[in-house]
């Protein structure tokens, strides 16, 4: 299977179930956290390797699935690299076709969108280079954020908890997260980095028959750059 490939309707609702199954750990991501949360990866400002961010949509690396077997436990790790690629892809590609996978639920007769799951796993890929994304509370688009952060932290101001007790205006902070979304990925894409630090060699690549810089007066290759001896 290609991993450019879209999760099918059936291929989501394997995954979805798998998550919520008693085979995951209590505090595994649902589906709209896992989203949101490979939203903020697929978004922020380094790529991060999937040995590090993996863990955490099973809750800790201390506690993971109980996979049937290795085949199983490879299946759900494609199904949700293809989930993370597909919303890479959007985004490069359609940016204003993405769409953050939130809930909606009735209230007092009216459907409303529930976007704290989504927020909340995109708020913990933030917190994956907490520092990277500064840059981005520093700028203008610090408003842009706001409602991110009011839906997805753990822990917010006590004069902020009024914005977000009423189902209603949470359900407004969504709408704006997902108006907001593009504007942020376009924030990052000019200054996106792999992550990885570049190493400056300060001094010329020492050649194999070069005398050793040691000072030793030995060819490199006899001297420091000798093969180690069992």
């Amino acid at each position: 299977m290609q991993l450019d490939q879209p999760l099918s309707d059936k291929e989501f609702n394997e995954l979805d179930q798998f998550l919520l199954s008693d085979r995951c750990p209590d505090d595994a991501m649902t589906m709209d956290s896992l989203h949101g949360y490979l939203s903020a990866i697929a978004i922020g400002p380094v790529m991060i390797p999937m040995s590090e961010w993996l863990p955490q949509v099973w809750g800790s690396e201390q506690q993971l699935p109980t996979f049937k077997n290795d085949k199983e436990a490879e299946r759900m790790v494609n199904l949700i690299v293809r989930f993370m690629n597909e919303i890479a892809i959007t985004l490069e590609v359609a940016p204003k076709e993405f769409e953050p996978l939130f809930c909606e639920h009735e209230h007092e007769g009216k459907s409303l969108i529930d976007g704290e799951a989504w927020a909340w796993g995109f708020w913990e890929g933030i917190n994956l280079r907490a520092e990277a994304w500064e840059p981005i509370w520093e700028s203008n688009l610090a408003p842009l954020m706001r409602p991110i952060y009011l839906l997805g932290a753990d822990e917010i101001e006590e004069d902020e908890l009024p914005l977000v007790d009423d189902p209603v205006k949470a359900h407004k902070l969504a709408i704006e997260i997902e108006a907001n979304i593009q504007d942020i990925y376009k924030f990052w894409l000019p200054l996106r980095s792999s992550g990885i630090d570049t190493v400056k060699r300060e001094a010329p690549k020492v050649g194999r028959n070069d005398l050793c810089p040691c000072g030793s007066g030995k060819k490199f290759k006899k001297c420091c750059g000798a093969e180690p001896t069992a």
